[in-house]
């Protein structure tokens, strides 16, 4: 567990435990198969957000444990779906659902777990924002991921193409956890619309940091191989940064766009990257979305708990994992 978590250490394993319930069933497989998921870890951010989000206004976990499950469930779906679509064998160190199982059951299991999230917000129909908030996420992650797809290998991209990319993937899920915990407790829009914002800008980050580490991490730290992106053809930020900065543009951009590559020609891209200055360029537009998270803060009352979303953005910004 995260250092930040501490505080909220009891309710985050009541979320765990309430996990580990919603997806059990009398179906061995499926169970086997969802508690495999389970078991992989991660850092449960999402519901994590969520409760933290809830301190900021009458706190209480019965009216939030079940948006707190659902936000795990949807991000864990899009995962296993994820793992498909990029023929992913290994995440957080050990095998996929995927791996194990194979496509069919994969698309499955994610589609069960974002039908269990459905059960779980049904509770907030007395609550529309809630609904409405993650309609159009669900919405919008869809779109991210398909322009992922149809932008593979895709040299021509820029800035602009990548952030709207990443903001529909990653970012829009965690600024609405980052929401919607003080929403389920009534919070009023001078609390919940700063925690939104504060959402998207550590949600931004967090997306390239991931990025970055794909490029510079150890595999025994990130889980899966080093240069994943690169072999899938997905054009992150470091990429783009090479691509307009590099003395060895050219070069880049053939062996980038190149479908099958050679484990040396990945290399080749990651010392392209490496040494034009791009890491540290996008570690700064990381950092630049930390200050915006942090600003929103300044808008929140003066609890403990806004310290610890600060340290929360600024451990996205040298996390190794």
């Amino acid at each position: 567990m995260l250092e930040f978590f501490r505080d909220i250490k009891q309710d985050l394993q009541v979320v765990e435990k309430e996990l580990n319930t919603v997806v059990c069933t009398q179906n061995t497989l499926l169970t086997e198969t969802s508690t495999h998921l389970l078991k992989a870890g991660g850092k449960r951010l999402r519901p994590a957000l969520i409760l933290f989000s809830a301190k900021f206004y009458n706190y209480d976990l019965e009216k939030v444990l079940p948006l707190a499950v659902a936000m795990e469930l949807i991000h864990m779906s899009s995962l296993v779906h994820d793992d498909v679509v990029d023929a992913s064998m290994t995440r957080r160190g050990i095998p996929t659902v995927k791996a194990k199982w194979g496509n069919s059951i994969s698309i499955h299991i994610g589609s069960y777990f974002f039908a269990k999230s459905l059960n779980l917000l049904a509770r907030y129909e007395k609550i529309p924002l809630i609904s409405k908030v993650l309609s159009d996420t669900s919405v919008k992650m869809c779109e991210g991921e398909i322009q992922q797809i149809s932008a593979s290998f895709n040299v021509k991209q820029n800035l602009r193409d990548y952030l709207y990319r990443i903001k529909r993937k990653t970012a829009l899920l965690i600024a609405a956890s980052a929401q919607l915990g003080s929403v389920a407790c009534g919070a009023p829009r001078s609390i919940y619309l700063p925690l939104r914002r504060y959402g998207h800008g550590i949600g931004m980050a967090f997306q390239i940091t991931d990025d970055i580490l794909d490029m510079v991490s150890e595999q025994s730290q990130l889980g899966k191989p080093v240069g994943s992106d690169l072999r899938q053809g997905i054009i992150t930020l470091p990429v783009i940064c090479a691509m307009a900065r590099s003395e060895q543009r050219e070069r880049l951009k053939i062996l980038v766009h190149k479908v099958d590559k050679s484990e040396e020609e990945v290399q080749e891209c990651v010392s392209i990257i490496k040494g034009c200055g791009a890491i540290e360029h996008s570690f700064g537009i990381a950092l630049n979305y930390i200050k915006k998270a942090k600003d929103e803060l300044k808008h929140l009352p003066d609890i403990p708990t806004r310290l610890t979303l600060s340290l929360a953005a600024d451990f996205i910004g040298v996390r190794k994992f």
